[in-house]
């Protein structure tokens, strides 16, 4: 019976988990699954070849999904600027409170900056942007070097949002699976909101 209450003692408490609103939840995971997907067929594009049909279609979905993701950044800027997150109640070193801080930072930065170079690159082209069929005006004239500078941009934060991504899934495991402290389920729904 001892033995019982011990091991009872030794396992962590099952305890209400502040959470994100339901509309930040939505945004996070939307945004999550359409990045994610547009990094894979943005990288997925390099393999098809130039000047088919099956290119342009599949980089005119591209920017379609990078249009609507430049949309839905924006909301989630404007959500997040007027509504605090729920307070983190996990005591975590200092160095690990600062390196999310500034990992989310970059995260946004990159989501805003990914979409917005895409655009400014096909701007500068010129196909331009069609969002699912309907021409969006161009920013630009058509320039091989903007073009091309917008293009190495778009490059560049694709792969550092792609590093950006890794680190943030991974540690979002490290809460879920080795400190069991919670913070995981902040963002996922289901459970009460406290």
């Amino acid at each position: 019976m001892n033995a019982i209450v011990e091991e009872k003692a030794l396992q962590p408490q099952a305890r209400p988990v502040a959470r994100y609103t339901w509309q930040a939840m939505a945004l996070h995971w939307l945004l999550a699954v359409l990045i994610i997907g547009m990094l894979v067929l943005g990288y997925s594009l390099e393999d098809i070849p130039r000047n088919t049909p099956a290119r342009g279609f599949y980089v005119n979905l591209h920017k379609s999904f990078g249009v609507l993701a430049l949309v839905l950044v924006l909301v989630r800027l404007g959500w997040r600027l007027t509504h605090k997150p729920p307070p983190l109640e996990v005591a975590m070193p200092r160095w690990q409170a600062v390196a999310a801080a500034w990992s989310h930072r970059l995260l946004y930065l990159c989501i805003l900056l990914q979409p917005l170079s895409g655009y400014l690159g096909s701007s500068f082209g010129k196909y331009g942007v069609k969002f699912f069929g309907i021409e969006l005006p161009n920013w630009g004239w058509e320039d091989k070097a903007l073009r091309g500078f917008f293009g190495g941009v778009h490059e560049a934060v694709g792969f550092v949002l792609a590093v950006l991504i890794a680190i943030h899934v991974l540690a979002a495991l490290k809460h879920l699976l080795i400190d069991r402290d919670g913070v995981f389920q902040r963002m996922l729904p289901g459970g009460r909101k406290t």
